[in-house]
């Protein structure tokens, strides 16, 4: 493991939300949403500070609450266009300034994907350190809606296939995966440098589709707490 010391978790949690306006805080299995991200990073025990970048007092009261530090809000950056990893980049710097500190790595986690585990975050980070990569993205494999079988279906009924000569069976296509929003890792310079995680020579990791869940509106959410369910039941087994 790597030198806690030098390592900084940002949670970004804008208060703007418009697919399911107070995302971040709804209670969810038991919790404020984002008070599951907390929770994890601290029980990773990789961090010497877990930073929750908003622009919201009520998504910083209950942060605080959980934990996290909330030293300062979001001086810009917090409309619906601009991408997470400037908003995780300016929190760094502003963490750098406030603390008069600097970190070699920057752990990001989404409040919005609240099912990954500390594991999840040792895991992807462990493989981050030992790859010496400058960036390291949290995916899932696609299960049984196999993208390669997508297709574009025609007003009269007809189908255009996407991807050509790929109605075979499962078992005999490669394995396709998705990005996911739940722990992105970055050497701080390298973010600096390319001010985003999909900067130069960022390579993915694994993690389970349960714990991948991202939530962005109300459908996301129900199908999240119905994965929670499952997994707390198989839990107790």
């Amino acid at each position: 493991m790597c030198n806690a010391n030098n390592v900084i978790a940002i949670i970004p949690a804008r208060g703007g939300s418009k697919r399911l306006p107070g995302k971040n805080v709804l209670p969810f299995n038991g919790l404020p949403m984002i008070a599951h991200s907390i929770k994890v990073a601290q029980e990773s025990g990789l961090f010497k500070r877990i930073i929750v970048s908003t622009d919201s007092p009520e998504i910083a009261d209950t942060a605080k609450k959980f934990g996290a530090e909330v030293p300062f809000f979001r001086e810009s950056l917090a409309d619906d266009m601009t991408p997470v990893s400037e908003a995780t980049l300016l929190a760094l710097q502003q963490a750098e300034k406030y603390f008069n500190e600097s970190y070699d790595h920057v752990v990001q986690l989404m409040a919005n994907c609240p099912l990954k585990t500390a594991r999840n975050i040792q895991d992807i980070f462990a493989s981050h350190l030992e790859n010496q990569n400058s960036f390291t993205l949290s995916v899932f494999k696609f299960g049984w809606m196999n993208p390669w079988w997508a297709l574009k279906v025609n007003q009269d009924g007809s189908g255009e296939k996407l991807f050509q000569n790929t109605f075979v069976r499962s078992q005999d296509l490669p394995d396709l995966y998705c990005p996911t929003g739940a722990i992105w890792c970055a050497q701080c310079q390298a973010l600096k440098r390319d001010k985003s995680f999909y900067g130069i020579g960022h390579k993915f990791f694994e993690i389970p589709w349960q714990n991948a869940v991202d939530i962005d509106d109300k459908d996301d959410f129900d199908f999240a707490e119905c994965v929670a369910n499952f997994l707390s039941k198989k839990e107790n087994r």
